[in-house]
């Protein structure tokens, strides 16, 4: 067989960055080409063991259960005073997320090539960003997942806080503040189940332990751990420090903030809400859905109010974010499906038109939309992979979010027809704001300004290039992803429907 799995390779792709970032700090400071192949060669060997794990992964295990993680490794004992152990596994949905993970890694540390100084610390400090982020889709004890959770808010703050732009300091601490808050309620919830479920903090046995809680116990945990999950979606109300923290960001952290951060928080629910409360789930799916539909037409409606480029694409994130939890709470295959599938493509294409806003930001120093025009004819590179990002987030057929948003409306039309009604709004919505900004800056008389603007570049081509093909691809074909995820997910809906119907029976 071609592809080969190491021993422990998830451990070896959580850690090997953390190697590459321990190389870093021997190197001279003067070395920037070093440093940046060092950076770039501690992504590429986690990139080809995730393509590694896609291939290798067991599509059709048996069982119905959630128990069906692969390639485990544990648990082995950590602190074995608390029953802490060092335990980590893949399915369905975090296979998906760990192939996002090292792709969007890999091409944000190329983006990064741009940045000019403390490049040790930089790409240092995005290493352990990355092991963190790789950490939690692996984590299957409660207390390493926790840790790897609070591990990446560090290097975020600093990322943010020493290479970001001009409001950095107050853009860094309004992240840090506000993902702190949400990480105290997660904390108290999981100390919680820990002495519930017989004083461990394995999952999978929490998996069990937790469905036999009192409803009332459930809907408490339930939001608790929904307040650290939501801040990190961002899902409305708790939406607002993500503007700052993206028109602030270089464009590199931009991508890993929009393309991975956060999917973390969608993922949490899936592995911590719907596995360990299914009840409360259940019982509570309108919430989500309610929310879900707010995030779609309030992001949709601050995008289309935006002068800033980049703050109109990170408002378009909190819309699009909307849609995985609308397809999330509908508790459908198709739904469910369509929501971790947006998850997929939604970490691409947003990661496009952030690097894509780096690209304009680079050469003309500004992001005011209204400042370009007729870019088209100077940069006609730019402007086709421009378009086609933008296409691709609004749902043209054939693009990949195409497929996602309308397995989302499936499945939530079955469960909440009004709030998806209202939703499909947003597609009209997100089509206007997207094409007005379309028209502003690429169509009509160039501005003289922009006489001299060159075209894309060899670096900025391959960062992008992958990406357009993943969105065509995916847009024709989305089995690849939809293979991976649609077992462990219609395991998950039945998890959910089945202990909500036990419940129901027990009233």
């Amino acid at each position: 067989m071609f592809f080969a799995i190491v021993d422990n390779v998830l451990s070896w792709m959580i850690f090997f960055p953390l190697i590459g970032a321990g190389v870093l700090l021997l190197l001279p400071s003067s070395k920037a080409s070093w440093i940046k192949g060092v950076a770039v060669a501690a992504t590429l060997p986690p990139l080809f063991w995730a393509v590694q794990l896609f291939v290798a992964f067991q599509r059709n295990f048996p069982g119905l259960q959630l128990q069906q993680f692969q390639f485990t490794e544990g648990p082995r004992t950590w602190i074995g005073s608390f029953n802490i152990n060092y335990f980590l596994g893949v399915d369905g949905i975090s296979i998906s997320m760990v192939l996002l993970t090292a792709l969007i890694s890999t091409i944000a540390v190329i983006a990064s090539f741009g940045i000019n100084r403390q490049l040790k610390a930089y790409f240092a400090l995005f290493l352990l960003l990355d092991a963190g982020m790789m950490g939690v889709f692996c984590a299957l004890d409660f207390f390493l997942f926790y840790v790897f959770w609070e591990i990446m808010l560090l290097p975020m703050y600093f990322l943010i806080g020493i290479w970001g732009g001009p409001n950095k300091i107050y853009a860094a601490i309004k992240f840090f503040l506000y993902t702190l808050f949400g990480s105290v309620f997660m904390l108290l919830a999981v100390i919680f189940l820990y002495f519930k479920a017989g004083h461990t903090f394995n999952m999978v046995e929490m998996m069990e332990t937790s469905r036999h809680l009192v409803m009332g116990v459930q809907v408490l945990l339930w939001f608790a751990f929904y307040i650290g999950f939501a801040i990190k979606i961002p899902a409305f109300p708790f939406h607002t420090w993500l503007p700052d923290a993206h028109v602030e960001a270089p464009t590199a952290i931009s991508v890993i903030l929009a393309g991975v951060l956060l999917k973390m928080g969608t993922y949490g629910l899936l592995r911590i809400n719907f596995a360990l409360l299914p009840e409360a789930t259940a019982k509570l799916a309108w919430v989500l859905a309610l929310i879900g539909m707010i995030n779609i037409v309030y992001g949709a409606l601050c995008a289309m109010a935006q002068s800033d480029l980049k703050k109109l694409v990170a408002y378009s994130s909190i819309s699009h974010m909307g849609y995985v939890m609308l397809g999330m709470a509908s508790l459908t295959p198709q739904g469910i499906n369509g929501a971790v599938l947006q998850m997929f493509n939604h970490g691409t294409i947003t990661a496009m038109l952030f690097l894509l806003v780096g690209v304009v930001y680079d050469r003309a120093h500004h992001r005011q939309i209204d400042g370009f025009g007729g870019l088209a004819n100077q940069v006609p590179v730019y402007t086709g992979l421009t378009a086609l990002a933008f296409f691709a987030s609004l749902g043209l057929p054939g693009l990949s979010g195409f497929v996602s948003e309308v397995l989302v409306f499936m499945g939530g039309f079955k469960t909440f027809p009004l709030y998806t009604i209202v939703s499909a709004t947003g597609i009209i919505l997100t089509a206007a704001y997207l094409l007005w900004t379309l028209q502003r800056m690429f169509l009509g008389e160039l501005n003289p300004k922009y006489a001299t603007l060159t075209d894309m570049n060899r670096r900025e081509l391959l960062t992008l290039i992958p990406l357009g093909i993943i969105v065509i691809i995916l847009g024709v074909y989305p089995m690849p992803v939809l293979d991976l995820i649609s077992q462990t997910l219609n395991s998950l809906v039945g998890h959910v429907t089945s202990a909500a119907a036990a419940g129901m029976a027990g009233f």
